[in-house]
């Protein structure tokens, strides 16, 4: 099972994530965020807002309640990568 187990802020939507199989790097989530319409998402547009999270539950949890299933995140690692 895919665990995030830290994750730190970079700059604008960048974060720098580490999965419990040591596999780590940094994601630009701005994409993520600005193209889903739902309200929990467009709340994160406001950079203030979207450095108000922590680990939580396995994975990214904001403030506001908005949460990224790890798999996706690892997956976005990955297809970063290749």
């Amino acid at each position: 099972m895919i665990q995030v187990i830290s994750v730190r802020y970079i700059k604008q939507y960048q974060i720098y994530i580490k999965f419990n199989d040591q596999k780590e790097g940094t994601l630009d989530l701005k994409d993520v965020i600005a193209q889903d319409p739902r309200p929990i998402f467009k709340a994160l547009i406001d950079l203030q807002q979207f450095k108000k999270f922590k680990v939580a539950a396995d994975t990214i949890v904001w403030e506001n309640g908005l949460d990224l299933a790890p798999e996706f995140l690892y997956q976005k690692l990955q297809d970063k990568n290749k």
